[in-house]
């Protein structure tokens, strides 16, 4: 099913195209918590350390191909807001051409760089050992993860958000299946953790794929579209480089606060590992509502529906404050239960890290709302550079505050926690006022 977001209601028609994405993620982060549950309680607080640092190392190496994925989303969005097929099939091949291209060599550099990066995360040698087992197993998915984020924004881009929900369904549900097979029944230890991972994300990657190509004829490109024609791959690059960027770096931003972490040993690791999963998974919906907000915008964009997107931008930014407000209380209030899940008996001291991470994390979840809503926007009115200034600010002070801040014996890591939220803000203070400065151009004047 396709579905045209340039007619019809507002505020349902995004939050109906944004229900199968918010679901299949929460979908993914739930696989990613059975791994650190079933790590965390079956082979104790070291490998969920590596298991942890393991997963921001791989984020970022993602975001690279996502944020590339993202961005030529952006462009086939605009091409069917604007009806003109045979564009659209053109950017799908060049697109898939120089995003393929781009995932084989992270593919083939993370092999080849593996202690190095390992050494980069300052990580501590009583869970080197493990965690280089788990990578060396992980990385084996790394090109199944961009046939799934390609496809799946292709698909989301004309307006089918159901289908790669349905594919990562069955991915998560047999990445939990063999999580508990080979490191409870067949004792595989961390590599038997990654090997669940990986084979769930081919399923995903590679089902997603036959399907799209074998159900959409009219997105998949012919003989006379196997050409990289300048206009469409300037296009694309413009979109997906700087979409790219924004990703990696935010990602990068983060993969460097994972070095400080694991500086300060491994209990702040585990704590650190079992925290970021709770709070990825309390905003994953708000972010995946950025994204659908995103196409909706970049639809009427290409179609010149310009009333339809102010109105657009006033119901997203009321949906997800009211989100952010509700999932605030609820993480702030079962810190404890929530950190308790991940680390066996007596390990209070996980936990009470943890507690901290999360109470000042969950209480500035509207900051996070905001920027998630301000990327999607200015991804989809072609200004993916202001994306990028956003997203330096925000992990650039981010960055900056957790060395600056950790390092007074005073605050510690809790100083780590807290200069996340002040980049936040810092964000979307300067992408709320340049919008408001510019918006006439971004969007097109008001309606008389």
């Amino acid at each position: 099913m396709q579905r045209d977001l340039t007619s019809g209601g507002v505020t349902g028609a995004m939050l109906r195209f944004a229900l199968p994405m918010i679901l299949g993620n929460l979908l993914q982060q739930l696989y990613n918590i059975a791994d650190t549950i079933v790590v965390g309680r079956a082979l104790g607080a070291d490998a969920l350390a590596a298991v942890g640092s393991a997963y921001t190392l791989m984020t970022f190496l993602t975001s690279i191909l996502l944020g590339l994925s993202l961005g030529s989303g952006a462009f086939f969005s605009m091409c069917f807001g604007a009806r003109d097929e045979e564009r659209l099939r053109r950017g799908v091949f060049a697109a898939f051409v120089l995003i393929g291209a781009a995932a084989v060599l992270i593919n083939a550099a993370v092999y080849a760089l593996t202690d190095p990066i390992l050494r980069f995360l300052r990580t501590p040698q009583a869970v080197y050992g493990l965690m280089r087992d788990y990578v060396t197993v992980v990385f084996a998915g790394i090109l199944a993860t961009f046939l799934y984020n390609f496809f799946a924004s292709l698909l989301r881009a004309v307006g089918n958000s159901t289908v790669p929900l349905l594919f990562l369904a069955v991915s998560a549900l047999l990445n939990v299946g063999l999580d508990l097979l080979l490191v409870l029944v067949i004792p595989w230890g961390v590599r038997g953790a990654a090997l669940a991972t990986v084979l769930a994300q081919w399923i995903a990657g590679a089902g997603l794929t036959a399907y799209a190509l074998a159900r959409f004829p009219a997105l998949r490109p012919a003989r006379r579209h196997m050409r990289l024609r300048r206009s469409v791959v300037r296009d694309i690059v413009q979109l997906s480089s700087l979409t790219c960027v924004q990703q990696s770096v935010m990602n990068f931003g983060i993969l460097m606060v994972q070095g400080l972490v694991n500086s300060f040993g491994p209990a702040v690791m585990a704590a650190f590992a079992a925290a970021v999963k709770i709070d990825s998974f309390a905003y994953m919906p708000v972010q995946d509502f950025g994204n659908a907000f995103s196409t909706f915008v970049a639809q009427n964009y290409g179609a010149g529906r310009t009333e339809r997107i102010r109105r657009g931008i006033r119901s997203a930014a009321t949906a997800a404050t009211a989100f952010c407000l509700v999932v605030t209380a609820l993480v702030c209030a079962f810190a404890g239960p929530l950190m308790r899940i991940f680390v066996g008996a007596g390990e209070e001291e996980i936990v009470a890290i943890g507690v901290g991470y999360l109470r000042i994390e969950g209480a500035f979840y509207c900051g996070i709302g905001c920027l998630f809503l301000l990327y999607g926007l200015y991804r989809a009115v072609k200004r993916p550079g202001m994306s990028v200034v956003l997203t330096a600010i925000s992990l650039g002070t981010r960055v900056a505050l957790a060395y600056l801040l950790s390092a007074i014996p005073a605050v510690g890591v809790a100083g780590i926690w807290a200069a996340v939220p002040i980049g936040w803000l810092l964000a979307d203070a300067t992408g709320v006022g340049y919008y408001l400065r510019r918006r006439a151009r971004l969007i097109g004047p008001d309606a008389a």
